[in-house]
């Protein structure tokens, strides 16, 4: 039985993937063997022995100390795309928002609620509607800094609204590559996208790499008049440096899902709650990834979507399975080869991974090994950690 800790709140859709026969599930549990979470923030003290994985109902993992994790040999696992499509969605309404006088036009008749005569209020709203005219997004340029599972998916909308798109990310993946739309006009930097952009829309992580990108030397390439959207991470974006090209006639407006105090209350900054993820269709998406990949890690020691270990996979064969963590350095490999022949166990198959500075293998042998042939494993230099499966 393997026992689960939830640390939010989860969808049932996603919890339904860990049949209660397998798997105890709950928010209070002693000694569980994985962590299920959304939001939840966690310290390096509350990564207890008995954890064997932490699986992040979502995209982001900036709540989880990563490193201490991978020190421990415990992999980290996401759900990146399956919140695509709501981010998509509400990065279509940030457009739409900067670019018609949607908000300006919906405050100001409010305004208007002690009005009783419909024809004087029409006749009013004629005179006044001059006041809230914006331009339409097709023909325009989107600049989509990021295209990975949201900012392709965002590109190919955009081009279907008839805009024109063009795309930077320096770390694009070869299957991100395949994803994206041919009439994506690929930037060389980040200097030439915002230079070309009328709107330019964020959709990266929250590592080093991309801490205040969005900065006072990168706005000063934005083309006059440009929104900036940032649906991604509030980190990526100075937003002092925002402020400044707000007040000094670059950027025309703002428009984030991430608000700061020297943020609230502009005219020309729109600012929404941390909703990008907040459907239903969302959290069930991200639910479902999540106990899918923790399951397969628990059961078959298989990882797909871990932010610190490598993607392993390989189908279960009779006998049974040893997944081992190691420190990416020469000869361990060997070291546990040597461990199984000494005592006659026989290995069926193998795989081995490396992502950085931590390795990871799946062995599988013809029997059981005895928890003195583990505890040798586990005793060479280098060896995280071991589990039999």
């Amino acid at each position: 039985m393997y026992k689960v800790h939830t640390l939010n709140q989860i969808s049932i859709k996603g919890l339904e993937k860990l049949p209660r026969e397998q798997y105890e599930v709950a928010s209070e549990i002693g000694h569980p063997d994985a962590l299920l979470l959304r939001s939840q923030v966690l310290t390096a003290a509350d990564l207890g022995g008995s954890i064997k994985a932490i699986a992040r109902a979502g995209a982001g993992v900036n709540n989880i100390p990563v490193p201490d994790c991978t020190e421990k040999g415990i992999p980290v696992f996401n759900t990146p795309g399956a919140n695509a499509n709501a981010v998509k969605e509400l990065v279509l309404s940030g457009l739409l928002l900067g670019s018609r006088g949607i908000t300006q036009g919906i405050a100001y008749v409010k305004t208007l609620a002690d009005m009783q005569d419909g024809a004087a209020l029409s006749k009013l709203l004629e005179k006044e509607k001059k006041n809230y005219k914006g331009s339409e997004i097709a023909g325009k340029t989107l600049g989509v800094v990021g295209l990975g599972a949201i900012g392709s998916i965002v590109a190919e909308m955009a081009l279907t609204l008839g805009m024109e798109v063009v795309g930077y990310d320096p770390a694009l993946s070869v299957e991100a590559a395949w994803r994206l739309p041919r009439e994506v006009k690929s930037m060389e930097n980040l200097a030439s996208l915002l230079s070309k952009s009328d709107f330019i829309t964020l959709h990266l992580p929250a590592i080093e790499a991309t801490h205040h990108l969005i900065n006072k030397d990168a706005l000063s390439n934005v083309k006059k008049g440009a929104c900036l959207l940032n649906f991604a991470r509030e980190q990526i974006v100075d937003t002092e440096a925002v402020v400044d090209s707000l007040e000094n006639g670059g950027l025309r407006s703002y428009i984030a899902d991430f608000p700061a105090p020297d943020l609230i209350g502009r005219d020309d900054v729109i600012l929404m709650p941390h909703i990008g993820a907040s459907t239903d269709e969302a959290e069930d998406n991200c639910a479902v990834m999540a106990a899918e990949q923790l399951k397969d890690f628990l059961e078959n020691g298989n990882i797909r979507n871990s932010v610190n270990f490598p993607k392993i996979y390989m189908e279960r064969t009779e006998g049974s399975r040893l997944a081992i963590s190691n420190k990416n350095v020469p000869k361990i490999l060997g070291n546990i080869l040597s461990v199984l022949a000494d005592e006659d166990i026989n290995v069926i198959d193998m795989i081995n991974k490396s992502r950085d500075d931590i390795a990871y293998n799946l062995v599988d042998v013809a029997e059981a090994p005895s928890d003195s042939v583990l505890e040798k494993i586990g005793n060479i230099e280098g060896v995280v950690n071991i589990r039999l499966i």
